[in-house]
């Protein structure tokens, strides 16, 4: 949807990012295999499988506080505030008995990522992030929130008084920061580990306060968008918090590449789909292979002349093209050019609400993160799944300086930073 306009008792703040140093807690055991084993994908990223198979491999795996356990007896509101009690009382244990260790020293960190399939290197600055005054135009969110997940991470952050995990920022082009960065990566890094993707993570810690503070100077000429963390930096404001723990990216070269986040839609059987999908859209089938319909999506994602939408049952596929005037009709007129043209407003307008009648909620429309996710899911729930292309990163910085907001879920900025590697206490 659109975001409101700006508060007209604040204008727009001239100043961008304020990044400062921060006293990181990490843990006191800094070897890559133990790393490999307490630390975790972003808590968004991990399904209820995912996290026992996390808590499993180590006694003091970070999901244990991102994604804490609920005592037996509890429910609805009252088991929220069982789990973050759970995940507070955790975390103080593990400050007690040495697991966790605070720096003596306030530093920023160097991150780096390199995934293994050959793509480019993203390297980043993480620190703690002012939150800007309402009215400023510094970081600007592109995606919509739910207010109970917002809530969520919020009574997390109340309970735990401590920032878990990174959100993820892409700021303008700088000339002075790639230099920079490219001084503080000298020797070897502080923190390393692969994750289960083959992602490279390495960190140094900056302490010296000429780079660290010719960094925060050259950040401040620039503004950002939210890449990912958009309920945990609204769950940051709504908790009054003054700073965010962020890793800070470039928006183009040595920054994020983003993947589509694709839609299943339970319960819909593909023919039923297709009928409604026809008011509005040219049908054609499409041949899969032996194997099912993945190669084909995946094919279909990387050409860059590829069009329309992708509907599949896990077994058949099919594209959905040529929208009628009534499906475009669906989309705000009033919206920006930006956000009009963007792929995932036509699925959810146009075919999820206004040709199969579903409500964008979690039980009406689930996400999936990958192709195969998108096709197991749509084949468990006896649905359809709508496979989708990415936005291009500027379409994303073009839709948030637009004052405008994607539909939730609408991008996956990778690679991601791994969770538990740097924690950053509030209260200094």
């Amino acid at each position: 949807m659109l975001s409101s306009s700006a508060d007209s008792t604040h204008p727009a703040a001239a100043t961008g990012l304020e990044l400062r140093p921060f006293r990181a807690l990490t843990y006191r055991r800094r070897d890559p295999g133990h790393l490999a084993r307490v630390s975790s994908p972003a808590y968004d990223l991990v399904t209820p499988e995912g996290r026992d198979r996390l808590a499993a491999a180590d006694p003091h795996n970070i999901v244990r506080l991102i994604l804490p356990g609920v005592a037996s007896g509890f429910d609805g509101a009252d088991a929220t505030r069982s789990s973050v009690a759970v995940a507070a009382a955790t975390l103080r244990d593990w400050e007690d008995f040495g697991v966790l260790e605070r720096d003596p020293g306030p530093a920023l960190w160097v991150y780096a990522m390199r995934p293994a399939d050959g793509a480019p290197e993203t390297v980043g600055w993480l620190g703690a992030v002012g939150l800007p005054p309402a009215g400023s135009r510094a970081v600007l969110p592109h995606e919509d929130t739910f207010p109970v997940a917002v809530e969520g991470r919020r009574a997390l952050l109340a309970a735990t008084s401590t920032d878990l995990e990174p959100i993820v920022l892409a700021h303008d082009p700088q000339p002075d920061v790639p230099a920079l960065t490219a001084v503080a990566q000298d020797g070897a890094p502080t923190l390393e580990v692969t994750d289960a993707d083959g992602v490279r993570h390495a960190l140094w810690r900056v302490t010296d306060p000429t780079l660290t503070g010719a960094v925060s100077a050259a950040l401040a000429d620039t503004a950002a968008v939210i890449a990912d963390g958009h309920h945990r930096f609204a769950a940051a404001r709504a908790h009054g918090a003054h700073a965010i723990l962020a890793l800070v990216t470039p928006m183009g070269p040595g920054g994020l590449r983003v993947q589509p986040i694709h839609r299943v839609v339970p319960d819909l059987a593909l023919d039923e789909a297709l009928a409604a999908a026809s008011a509005g859209f040219r049908v054609t089938e499409l041949g899969t292979d032996a194997a099912g319909p993945a190669e084909a999506v995946w094919r279909w994602i990387a050409d860059p002349a590829g069009s329309g939408l992708l509907v599949s049952d896990g077994a058949r596929l099919v594209r959905l093209d040529a929208p009628s005037g009534e499906v475009l009709a669906a989309v705000p007129p009033e919206a920006p050019a930006a956000w009009r043209g963007l792929d995932v407003v036509l699925a959810h307008h146009g075919l999820v609400q206004r040709l199969w009648g579903r409500d964008d909620d979690h039980e009406g429309v689930l996400i999936a993160h990958g192709v195969a996710d998108a096709l197991a899911g749509a084949r468990s729930r006896r649905g359809v799944a709508v496979l989708l292309r990415a936005p291009s990163p500027a379409d994303v910085a073009a839709v948030a300086r637009a004052n405008a907001r994607m539909p939730r879920k609408s991008t996956l900025f990778v690679p991601k930073p791994r969770t538990g590697l740097v924690l950053r206490p509030h209260g200094d």
